[in-house]
């Protein structure tokens, strides 16, 4: 038998297979950087009755812009992208080289669903790539792109991911296929009004929305440089924010990040809590802004939002930001019986386990349970900081204080009216009690936090 003859019939077999997923990659990576992995995999699917090239997925490590990271990219091509278990053996293979050269992970992924005839060995392959991606959580940066649909078990990955890209009018994601919920739900909708990003605003699980691969590069390439280098140059230390002082909304709290440097996380959905990753006097930060004009209520979407992205700050050892503008817990029956309690305690016990710089900025509001969790110092910040024209008290009005002690008929209105009046509920209150390390101008804010990350940095 002509081995290379054979050699050649295959790799022709391989790179037809593959042409498009080949092509997607590398509009990803830097150009001929690509060391694929276990090309030659063959086996056999008896109910297709054809073989699967490659196993379905194409695997590899890459740099992207000099990075390095591994690739698992799923092969819609291949029996309609069908997990098997040798599909999911191959996958774990890589994660596991991942695992050992401490590399960043980007997951490619399009599936209907499982290949159908293996019955339960898919299912014990599935959990040797679940579990392989759950052991890998925390550890080192996994990437997901949902290259269109993705049903069934694999979507679990999405959960397990730090970073989930959904491409516009493409990307649907589902536990199951879309026309069952559907059907089950007594509903007549589309796959993307199932799973696309506006169809799983309640699921938090899409980080990013973006149009094409190029965008997925950039952002990729952003969020790696800030995660590579803990501390770089920067000659904006001691920069003002005028803007500050007449108007402290986010846009403007935004600009105490280095130029250029910021990147939002998950701003599909609980827009009133946003999360970046960024600069501030080149020392990476992950940083809160609650966005309420009046203060954000809290909701167990987005307590659990926050939950994530400090679960994230704490496994990565980034310093963590907070500028606080909230109300507390919202006060409806809906919220009341939700998780929202459950969620809140998680994010204390979460915040607690960092060991970063811990840096509360209360800008706008902090009132009550807003105040304990977010601004407290006896919640280990290691400063807290608050605006001139910030408010921190118990109770938002006198109003509040008055409906919520409306059982108690002997209190005295008129010292609740005095201790809740506004010039009673600024931060020199607080100050007074040690619990505000300094009140400051709105425009030095970024002075105040580089010079406290500087005096924390480890």
């Amino acid at each position: 038998m002509d081995k290379i003859s054979l050699l050649q019939t295959r790799k022709q077999k391989i790179t037809e297979a593959g042409k498009q997923i080949r092509k997607d990659i590398f509009t990803l990576i830097d150009e001929e950087s690509f060391v694929e992995l276990s090309a030659f995999s063959f086996s056999k699917n008896d109910f297709y009755g054809e073989e699967a090239e490659g196993e379905g997925v194409v695997t590899g490590f890459a740099t992207v812009e000099g990075f390095p990271f591994y690739i698992v990219a799923q092969n819609a091509a291949v029996l309609s992208g069908g997990v098997s278990k040798a599909n999911c053996e191959k996958i774990a293979k890589c994660l596991n080289q991942a695992e050992k050269t401490s590399t960043p992970v980007i997951y490619y992924a399009s599936t209907s669903g499982v290949q159908i005839g293996e019955g339960i060995n898919v299912l014990e392959g599935l959990a040797t790539l679940i579990l392989k991606a759950s052991q890998l959580k925390g550890t080192i940066p996994q990437y997901l792109i949902l290259n269109g649909e993705v049903y069934g078990q694999i979507s679990v990955l999405a959960g397990l991911c730090d970073f989930t890209f959904f491409i516009d009018k493409k990307s649907v994601l589902a536990a199951n296929s879309p026309l069952v919920i559907s059907a089950k739900s007594g509903m007549n909708i589309s796959a993307a009004e199932v799973g696309g990003a506006n169809g799983l605003k309640n699921a938090n699980l899409a980080s990013f929305t973006v149009n094409n691969l190029n965008e997925v590069k950039d952002k990729i390439v952003k969020i790696t440089e800030l995660m590579s280098s803990a501390v770089i140059d920067c000659d904006d230390l001691n920069s003002a924010v005028a803007e500050l002082d007449k108007n402290a909304d986010v846009e403007n709290l935004m600009k105490v990040f280095d130029e250029d440097s910021s990147v939002e996380i998950g701003a599909a959905y609980s827009g009133e809590v946003r999360c970046f990753l960024a600069r501030v006097g080149g020392i990476a930060v992950a940083a809160v802004i609650f966005d309420g004009k009046d203060g954000v209520e809290l909701t167990a979407l987005n307590v659990r939002k926050l939950k994530d992205f400090a679960e994230f700050a704490c496994c990565y050892g980034l310093p963590y930001i907070t500028f606080v503008n909230t109300l507390g817990i919202k006060a409806d029956v809906a919220t009341n019986d939700s998780l929202v309690i459950k969620e809140l305690g998680e994010y204390v016990s979460i915040l607690d386990c960092i060991d970063a710089a811990k840096i509360s900025v209360v800008y706008g509001k902090a009132i009550g349970l807003g105040y304990t969790v977010f601004a407290a110092k006896s919640m280990n910040y290691d400063c807290v900081y608050a605006f001139a024209n910030s408010k921190i008290a118990l109770f938002d009005s006198k109003q509040g204080a008055e409906i919520e002690f409306a059982e108690y008929k002997t209190a005295d209105k008129e010292k609740l009216a005095t201790r809740y009046a506004e010039e009673n509920s600024d931060p020199v209150n607080a100050a007074k009690g040690g619990y505000i390390d300094n009140i400051i101008q709105p425009a030095f804010t970024k002075q105040y936090l580089v010079a406290s990350l500087q005096m924390l940095l480890k």
